[in-house]
């Protein structure tokens, strides 16, 4: 009896090392994942890079703002805020950070990046990528579990699972390290135009902005305000302009070109 024991003891445990990790640590990335950035690197620069943490502005709102990023294969690694507490910033965004990450991972490749931002135009009703942003739906599971309290923490209950979403307005961003994509950055809670000036000044800052090319020839995945008044994008990945400043902010520091700029 004894020995039948051992023998089905080794089976069990041969059997439930096949499963994966996240059935025993789900709050966690899994063993042998690569995570480009932890929680309270996140947090900490993304204070510095909005008005309310002391930072600069970015044109709109001037909101806080929430931040989330996933590494290549989906996963998310973690989530933070600006403000000081969870309800400083719009619940909603959240979500749509991680989603927004979730985007930019993956729409861009090895050798080309594209940001959520670049998505608009051809999402649009008769654009290429019309259907786009109903594509790989988010994981309510994913979203919601856990409590309020776990948000934005580096336990939030989002972080070691794959989030899924599409976003195609501004605000997510490719991350590329020395050897290529990494993952991917998304930032929420102030108008797309907005995000997507903090995105570009967070990834610079944790030094994850080596991106080899994109839809934007002169500045990469940068933001392009190419959508004319009849609507249209000549070239195909243009973004319209929100109500603040956000435009000019973005073309001075680099993050965003106008539709003169772009072939």
């Amino acid at each position: 009896m004894a020995k039948l024991f051992v023998v089905a003891a080794a089976a069990f445990a041969a059997a439930t090392s096949f499963l994966p990790t996240g059935s025993f640590a789900q709050d966690q990335p899994q063993p042998g994942t690569s995570c480009p950035v932890d929680h309270d690197r996140l947090a900490d620069i993304l204070k510095k890079s909005v008005k309310p943490g002391g930072g600069p502005s970015n044109g709109g709102l001037d909101n806080n703002e929430w931040a989330a990023v996933v590494n290549r294969q989906g996963i998310v690694c973690a989530v933070a805020y600006s403000g000081s507490k969870i309800d400083d910033q719009w619940l909603g965004s959240r979500a749509i950070a991680a989603e927004k990450a979730n985007t930019a991972n993956a729409f861009s490749l090895k050798d080309k990046a594209i940001a959520t931002a670049n998505l608009y135009a051809g999402a649009q009703p008769g654009g290429f990528l019309f259907g786009a942003a109903l594509g790989n739906p988010p994981s309510p599971e994913a979203l919601y579990a856990g409590t309020p309290e776990q948000f934005g923490t580096s336990h939030d209950p989002m972080v070691g699972k794959p989030i899924g979403g599409t976003i195609v307005f501004g605000g997510g961003l490719a991350l590329y390290d020395g050897n290529g994509i990494a993952g991917a950055l998304g930032v929420s809670g102030d108008s797309s135009c907005a995000d997507h000036n903090v995105a570009w000044r967070v990834r610079h800052q944790l030094g994850l902005d080596r991106v080899p090319a994109g839809v934007s020839p002169n500045m990469k995945d940068a933001i392009i305000y190419d959508i004319g008044p009849d609507g249209k994008s000549p070239s195909g990945f243009g973004h319209p302009k929100c109500n603040g400043k956000e435009d000019q902010i973005a073309v001075d520091l680099g993050a965003g070109v106008s539709g003169n700029v772009v072939r």
